[in-house]
């Protein structure tokens, strides 16, 4: 299982100390540096269902980029590609694994997804 994360997420910071609490290996990877693969991002579209949730929408390049106004009108391969490049923009954490697609961390909803991968 990878989990991106950004070090000052408070959010990352969380889940990751509730993966490590349950005992859940994963592999943590830098998301600014590393952002998902196209593949991880489809993959994760698909589980979301639609393209916003996978976006930071609160963070500087979201705002700075106008991405509000401007997302509608993208492609679906164009705001992939944006995510792919931009670490930034990507909502986080981002959990992916074969059967686990989280963004965010919600403990509630955490708990739910890892206890149906069991």
């Amino acid at each position: 299982m990878k989990v991106y994360t950004y070090k000052k997420c408070d959010s990352c910071r969380k889940a990751t100390k509730w993966l490590n609490e349950q005992n859940i290996p994963f592999e943590e990877i830098a998301i600014r540096e590393t952002p998902p693969s196209i593949t991880e991002l489809e993959s994760m579209l698909k589980a979301q269902g639609s393209l916003k949730p996978l976006f930071n929408t609160s963070g500087m390049d979201y705002r700075s980029m106008g991405l509000k106004d401007t997302l509608p009108n993208l492609s679906e391969q164009q705001a992939l590609t944006l995510l792919n490049e931009n670490g930034n923009l990507v909502k986080r954490p981002f959990v992916i694994s074969d059967d686990i697609h989280l963004v965010g961390f919600k403990q509630a909803q955490w708990e739910a997804a890892f206890n149906r991968s069991k």
